[in-house]
Protein backbone atom coordinates (compact mmCIF):
# COMPACT_ATOMS: atom_id res chain seq x y z
CA UNK A 1 0.00 0.00 0.00
CA UNK A 2 2.87 2.38 0.72
CA UNK A 3 4.24 1.81 -3.12
CA UNK A 4 0.87 3.00 -3.94
CA UNK A 5 0.93 5.93 -1.90
CA UNK A 6 4.33 7.07 -4.45
CA UNK A 7 1.81 8.40 -7.26
CA UNK A 8 -0.88 10.67 -6.37
CA UNK A 9 -2.84 12.54 -9.32
CA UNK A 10 -5.75 12.40 -11.17
CA UNK A 11 -6.65 13.78 -13.99
CA UNK A 12 -10.75 13.63 -14.47
CA UNK A 13 -12.90 10.95 -13.83
CA UNK A 14 -11.80 8.80 -16.83
CA UNK A 15 -9.13 7.90 -15.35
CA UNK A 16 -11.79 5.44 -13.35
CA UNK A 17 -13.17 4.17 -16.08
CA UNK A 18 -11.16 1.07 -16.22
CA UNK A 19 -12.42 -0.81 -13.59
CA UNK A 20 -16.10 -0.50 -14.91
CA UNK A 21 -15.22 -1.80 -18.43
CA UNK A 22 -17.59 -4.69 -19.43
CA UNK A 23 -16.70 -8.24 -20.54
CA UNK A 24 -17.11 -8.23 -24.95
CA UNK A 25 -20.47 -9.83 -25.50
CA UNK A 26 -18.33 -11.72 -27.83
CA UNK A 27 -15.45 -12.94 -26.80
CA UNK A 28 -13.68 -15.77 -29.76
CA UNK A 29 -10.83 -16.35 -29.44
CA UNK A 30 -8.00 -15.43 -32.14
CA UNK A 31 -4.85 -17.77 -32.36
CA UNK A 32 -1.97 -15.86 -34.10
CA UNK A 33 0.15 -18.28 -36.40
CA UNK A 34 2.94 -15.96 -36.77
CA UNK A 35 4.81 -12.99 -34.97
CA UNK A 36 2.78 -9.73 -34.57
CA UNK A 37 4.83 -6.49 -35.59
CA UNK A 38 3.82 -3.84 -33.28
CA UNK A 39 5.13 -0.39 -35.54
CA UNK A 40 6.29 2.15 -32.70
CA UNK A 41 6.51 5.25 -34.88
CA UNK A 42 9.24 7.10 -32.11
CA UNK A 43 12.53 6.41 -31.82
CA UNK A 44 13.55 3.84 -29.18
CA UNK A 45 13.84 4.43 -25.40
CA UNK A 46 10.95 7.04 -24.86
CA UNK A 47 7.85 6.84 -23.18
CA UNK A 48 5.97 5.00 -26.52
CA UNK A 49 8.53 2.74 -26.41
CA UNK A 50 8.79 2.01 -23.06
CA UNK A 51 5.41 1.59 -22.38
CA UNK A 52 4.88 -0.56 -25.63
CA UNK A 53 7.42 -2.95 -25.29
CA UNK A 54 5.88 -3.34 -21.58
CA UNK A 55 2.77 -4.28 -22.74
CA UNK A 56 3.76 -6.08 -25.91
CA UNK A 57 5.74 -8.80 -23.06
CA UNK A 58 2.43 -8.67 -21.04
CA UNK A 59 0.42 -10.01 -24.21
CA UNK A 60 3.07 -12.20 -25.49
CA UNK A 61 2.04 -15.69 -23.23
CA UNK A 62 -2.25 -14.84 -24.09
CA UNK A 63 -1.79 -14.72 -27.11
CA UNK A 64 1.06 -17.58 -27.82
CA UNK A 65 3.09 -15.47 -29.87
CA UNK A 66 5.91 -13.29 -30.41
CA UNK A 67 5.23 -9.46 -30.85
CA UNK A 68 7.89 -7.62 -32.72
CA UNK A 69 8.20 -4.00 -31.90
CA UNK A 70 9.34 -1.99 -34.85
CA UNK A 71 10.82 1.83 -34.18
CA UNK A 72 9.95 4.10 -37.60
CA UNK A 73 10.07 7.68 -36.60
CA UNK A 74 9.23 10.09 -38.66
CA UNK A 75 6.88 12.66 -39.64
CA UNK A 76 6.32 13.53 -35.97
CA UNK A 77 4.83 9.52 -35.75
CA UNK A 78 3.02 9.96 -38.93
CA UNK A 79 4.87 7.53 -40.87
CA UNK A 80 5.03 4.61 -38.92
CA UNK A 81 1.12 4.75 -38.66
CA UNK A 82 1.18 5.32 -42.18
CA UNK A 83 2.50 1.63 -42.18
CA UNK A 84 0.38 0.27 -40.08
CA UNK A 85 -2.73 1.93 -41.81
CA UNK A 86 -1.78 0.75 -45.34
CA UNK A 87 -0.62 -2.72 -44.13
CA UNK A 88 -2.76 -6.16 -45.08
CA UNK A 89 -6.25 -5.80 -42.55
CA UNK A 90 -5.05 -9.16 -41.82
CA UNK A 91 -4.40 -8.63 -37.73
CA UNK A 92 -0.50 -8.80 -37.93
CA UNK A 93 0.48 -5.19 -38.02
CA UNK A 94 -0.41 -2.70 -34.60
CA UNK A 95 0.73 0.17 -33.71
CA UNK A 96 0.82 2.76 -30.43
CA UNK A 97 1.95 6.44 -29.17
CA UNK A 98 -0.44 8.67 -27.35
CA UNK A 99 -4.49 8.97 -28.89
CA UNK A 100 -3.96 12.72 -29.18
CA UNK A 101 -1.12 12.17 -31.82
CA UNK A 102 -3.24 9.86 -34.06
CA UNK A 103 -6.27 12.00 -33.82
CA UNK A 104 -4.64 14.91 -35.51
CA UNK A 105 -2.67 13.60 -38.33
CA UNK A 106 -6.03 14.69 -40.70
CA UNK A 107 -5.70 18.20 -38.92
CA UNK A 108 -1.72 18.67 -39.72
CA UNK A 109 -2.48 17.57 -43.43
CA UNK A 110 0.12 14.49 -42.52
CA UNK A 111 -2.00 11.45 -42.95
CA UNK A 112 -5.70 10.86 -43.82
CA UNK A 113 -7.08 9.46 -40.91
CA UNK A 114 -9.24 9.55 -37.69
CA UNK A 115 -9.17 8.06 -34.10
CA UNK A 116 -12.68 6.38 -34.99
CA UNK A 117 -10.78 4.76 -37.96
CA UNK A 118 -8.88 2.29 -35.55
CA UNK A 119 -9.13 0.08 -32.90
CA UNK A 120 -8.07 1.64 -29.19
CA UNK A 121 -6.44 -0.38 -26.39
CA UNK A 122 -4.95 2.03 -23.53
CA UNK A 123 -2.28 1.24 -21.45
CA UNK A 124 -1.12 3.93 -19.21
CA UNK A 125 -2.05 8.17 -18.99
CA UNK A 126 0.99 9.91 -19.45
CA UNK A 127 1.40 13.51 -17.42
CA UNK A 128 4.01 15.98 -19.24
CA UNK A 129 6.40 18.27 -16.50
CA UNK A 130 8.04 21.82 -16.93
CA UNK A 131 11.88 20.94 -15.86
CA UNK A 132 15.24 22.71 -16.57
CA UNK A 133 18.13 21.32 -16.42
CA UNK A 134 19.82 21.23 -12.79
CA UNK A 135 22.26 24.12 -13.72
CA UNK A 136 19.95 26.10 -14.72
CA UNK A 137 19.01 30.13 -13.32
CA UNK A 138 15.57 29.46 -13.54
CA UNK A 139 14.66 27.98 -9.89
CA UNK A 140 10.85 28.96 -10.37
CA UNK A 141 8.04 28.98 -12.90
CA UNK A 142 7.88 32.63 -13.09
CA UNK A 143 11.96 32.90 -13.27
CA UNK A 144 10.96 30.99 -16.71
CA UNK A 145 8.17 32.77 -17.78
CA UNK A 146 9.84 36.32 -17.13
CA UNK A 147 12.79 35.29 -18.71
CA UNK A 148 11.03 34.29 -21.82
CA UNK A 149 8.85 37.30 -21.73
CA UNK A 150 12.15 39.13 -21.96
CA UNK A 151 13.80 37.21 -24.37
CA UNK A 152 10.93 36.31 -26.91
CA UNK A 153 11.99 33.49 -28.69
CA UNK A 154 15.37 32.99 -27.29
CA UNK A 155 14.93 30.20 -24.56
CA UNK A 156 14.87 27.09 -25.92
CA UNK A 157 12.59 23.95 -25.53
CA UNK A 158 13.53 20.46 -26.86
CA UNK A 159 10.65 17.97 -27.57
CA UNK A 160 9.76 14.56 -29.27
CA UNK A 161 8.34 17.31 -32.29
CA UNK A 162 6.04 18.80 -33.84
CA UNK A 163 2.41 17.53 -32.26
CA UNK A 164 4.18 15.29 -29.78
CA UNK A 165 2.94 15.47 -26.14
CA UNK A 166 5.94 17.70 -25.50
CA UNK A 167 5.60 20.13 -27.82
CA UNK A 168 1.93 20.80 -26.98
CA UNK A 169 2.16 20.83 -23.60
CA UNK A 170 4.67 24.02 -24.22
CA UNK A 171 2.10 25.21 -26.52
CA UNK A 172 -0.19 25.57 -23.93
CA UNK A 173 1.88 27.39 -21.81
CA UNK A 174 2.62 29.26 -24.43
CA UNK A 175 -1.12 29.84 -25.25
CA UNK A 176 -1.83 30.84 -21.73
CA UNK A 177 1.22 32.92 -21.02
CA UNK A 178 1.64 34.67 -24.29
CA UNK A 179 5.46 33.61 -24.03
CA UNK A 180 7.10 32.61 -27.19
CA UNK A 181 9.92 30.17 -26.90
CA UNK A 182 12.47 28.29 -29.73
CA UNK A 183 11.01 25.08 -30.43
CA UNK A 184 14.06 22.67 -31.42
CA UNK A 185 12.37 19.09 -32.29
CA UNK A 186 14.16 15.42 -32.02
CA UNK A 187 13.29 11.94 -32.68
CA UNK A 188 11.76 10.83 -29.63
CA UNK A 189 11.40 11.97 -25.53
CA UNK A 190 14.39 10.81 -24.70
CA UNK A 191 17.20 12.69 -26.78
CA UNK A 192 15.05 15.27 -25.88
CA UNK A 193 15.08 15.24 -22.62
CA UNK A 194 18.96 14.53 -22.58
CA UNK A 195 19.62 17.44 -24.76
CA UNK A 196 18.09 19.74 -21.37
CA UNK A 197 19.89 17.60 -19.32
CA UNK A 198 23.36 18.31 -21.71
CA UNK A 199 22.56 21.78 -21.89
CA UNK A 200 21.91 22.01 -25.91
CA UNK A 201 17.94 23.14 -24.78
CA UNK A 202 17.19 25.09 -22.06
CA UNK A 203 13.68 23.37 -21.46
CA UNK A 204 11.32 19.89 -21.10
CA UNK A 205 7.95 19.77 -21.49
CA UNK A 206 8.10 15.91 -21.93
CA UNK A 207 5.90 13.38 -19.96
CA UNK A 208 7.25 12.23 -16.40
CA UNK A 209 8.12 9.16 -17.80
CA UNK A 210 11.04 10.32 -19.51
CA UNK A 211 12.18 12.57 -17.01
CA UNK A 212 11.85 10.57 -13.62
CA UNK A 213 15.11 9.27 -13.81
CA UNK A 214 16.94 12.22 -14.14
CA UNK A 215 14.92 14.35 -11.54
CA UNK A 216 15.50 11.86 -9.51
CA UNK A 217 18.93 12.14 -10.26
CA UNK A 218 18.95 15.29 -9.85
CA UNK A 219 20.02 16.31 -13.27
CA UNK A 220 16.52 17.89 -13.87
CA UNK A 221 15.07 20.66 -11.87
CA UNK A 222 11.56 19.83 -12.81
CA UNK A 223 9.01 22.95 -12.02
CA UNK A 224 5.48 22.38 -12.49
CA UNK A 225 2.99 19.71 -13.73
CA UNK A 226 2.04 21.16 -16.81
CA UNK A 227 -1.62 20.38 -15.24
CA UNK A 228 -4.01 21.25 -12.27
CA UNK A 229 -2.49 18.36 -10.11
CA UNK A 230 0.54 18.04 -8.40
CA UNK A 231 2.82 15.08 -9.05
CA UNK A 232 3.92 13.21 -6.28
CA UNK A 233 7.61 10.66 -7.39
CA UNK A 234 9.17 8.68 -5.08
CA UNK A 235 12.42 9.30 -4.41
CA UNK A 236 12.22 12.91 -4.91
CA UNK A 237 8.87 14.10 -3.66
CA UNK A 238 6.02 16.48 -4.98
CA UNK A 239 6.19 18.77 -7.87
CA UNK A 240 3.51 21.28 -7.87
CA UNK A 241 0.88 22.14 -10.74
CA UNK A 242 0.97 24.91 -13.55
CA UNK A 243 -2.21 25.76 -12.17
CA UNK A 244 -0.83 27.47 -8.59
CA UNK A 245 1.46 29.63 -10.80
CA UNK A 246 -1.13 30.10 -13.56
CA UNK A 247 -4.85 30.25 -12.31
CA UNK A 248 -7.38 28.23 -14.02
CA UNK A 249 -4.71 26.45 -15.82
CA UNK A 250 -5.33 22.57 -16.76
CA UNK A 251 -4.61 19.52 -19.36
CA UNK A 252 -6.43 16.39 -20.34
CA UNK A 253 -5.01 13.29 -19.96
CA UNK A 254 -2.56 12.09 -23.05
CA UNK A 255 -3.63 8.45 -23.45
CA UNK A 256 -1.13 6.17 -24.38
CA UNK A 257 -1.65 2.88 -25.72
CA UNK A 258 -1.86 0.52 -28.60
CA UNK A 259 -3.93 0.80 -31.67
CA UNK A 260 -5.34 -1.43 -34.40
CA UNK A 261 -6.97 -0.22 -37.75
CA UNK A 262 -10.46 -1.01 -38.37
CA UNK A 263 -10.86 -3.55 -40.94
CA UNK A 264 -9.18 -6.50 -39.26
CA UNK A 265 -11.08 -9.57 -38.74
CA UNK A 266 -13.55 -9.84 -36.12
CA UNK A 267 -11.71 -12.12 -34.09
CA UNK A 268 -8.91 -10.52 -33.80
CA UNK A 269 -10.32 -7.36 -31.93
CA UNK A 270 -12.54 -9.69 -29.70
CA UNK A 271 -9.96 -11.47 -28.64
CA UNK A 272 -7.88 -8.18 -27.67
CA UNK A 273 -11.04 -6.78 -25.77
CA UNK A 274 -11.18 -10.12 -23.59
CA UNK A 275 -7.51 -9.85 -22.81
CA UNK A 276 -7.94 -5.84 -22.01
CA UNK A 277 -10.77 -6.86 -19.68
CA UNK A 278 -9.76 -10.10 -18.08
CA UNK A 279 -5.93 -9.68 -17.97
CA UNK A 280 -4.74 -5.91 -18.77
CA UNK A 281 -6.94 -4.10 -15.86
CA UNK A 282 -5.19 -5.90 -13.07
CA UNK A 283 -2.14 -6.68 -14.95
CA UNK A 284 0.69 -5.94 -12.03
CA UNK A 285 3.57 -5.18 -14.13
CA UNK A 286 1.98 -2.31 -15.96
CA UNK A 287 0.27 -0.92 -12.63
CA UNK A 288 4.02 -1.04 -11.09
CA UNK A 289 5.32 1.00 -14.11
CA UNK A 290 2.64 3.65 -13.97
CA UNK A 291 3.21 4.25 -10.07
CA UNK A 292 7.39 4.10 -10.08
CA UNK A 293 7.40 6.08 -13.54
CA UNK A 294 5.12 8.87 -13.20
CA UNK A 295 1.93 7.88 -14.96
CA UNK A 296 -1.51 7.03 -14.72
CA UNK A 297 -2.38 3.09 -15.01
CA UNK A 298 -5.71 3.06 -16.84
CA UNK A 299 -6.58 0.24 -19.25
CA UNK A 300 -9.31 0.78 -21.53
CA UNK A 301 -11.02 -0.31 -24.69
CA UNK A 302 -13.67 0.11 -26.91
CA UNK A 303 -16.27 2.85 -27.02
CA UNK A 304 -14.91 4.13 -23.13
CA UNK A 305 -11.65 4.03 -24.76
CA UNK A 306 -12.53 6.29 -27.49
CA UNK A 307 -14.00 8.58 -25.09
CA UNK A 308 -11.57 9.12 -22.59
CA UNK A 309 -8.94 9.70 -25.43
CA UNK A 310 -10.82 12.18 -27.15
CA UNK A 311 -10.67 15.66 -25.02
CA UNK A 312 -6.66 15.40 -25.62
CA UNK A 313 -7.61 15.05 -29.28
CA UNK A 314 -9.47 18.50 -29.27
CA UNK A 315 -7.44 20.52 -26.96
CA UNK A 316 -4.35 19.12 -29.41
CA UNK A 317 -5.98 19.78 -33.00
CA UNK A 318 -7.11 23.21 -31.99
CA UNK A 319 -4.17 24.23 -30.23
CA UNK A 320 -2.35 23.06 -33.46
CA UNK A 321 -4.94 24.91 -35.29
CA UNK A 322 -4.99 28.47 -33.62
CA UNK A 323 -0.99 28.24 -33.55
CA UNK A 324 -1.32 28.29 -37.20
CA UNK A 325 0.16 24.79 -37.56
CA UNK A 326 -2.76 23.07 -39.03
CA UNK A 327 -3.82 22.63 -42.68
CA UNK A 328 -7.37 21.33 -42.19
CA UNK A 329 -10.22 23.27 -39.67
CA UNK A 330 -10.70 20.46 -37.03
CA UNK A 331 -13.75 21.44 -37.15
CA UNK A 332 -14.51 19.93 -41.04
CA UNK A 333 -12.91 16.25 -39.87
CA UNK A 334 -14.92 15.82 -36.69
CA UNK A 335 -13.03 17.07 -34.03
CA UNK A 336 -15.52 20.37 -32.75
CA UNK A 337 -13.77 23.48 -30.53
CA UNK A 338 -13.83 22.04 -26.57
Amino acid sequence: MKQLGALKLIFGSALAAAVAVPLPSIAADWKPNRPINLIVPWAAGGSTDQITRLTAAQLEPLLGQTIVIVNQGGASGALGTRSALEAPKDGYTWTAGAAQDLGVYETLGLLKTRITDWHVFTNVANIQVLSVSANSPYKTVKELLDAMKAKPGQISVGTAGVTSTGHNAMEAIAKATGVKYRHVPYDGGTPAVLSVVAGETDVSTQSAVEQVDMIRGKRLRPLAVVGDQPLEIEGYGTIPPLSSIIPGFTAPAIYFGIFIPKGVPDEVVQTLEKIWAKNIVKNEALKKYAVTRGALFSPLYGEQAQKAVFPAIQVNAWLMFDSNKAKVSPDTVGIPRP
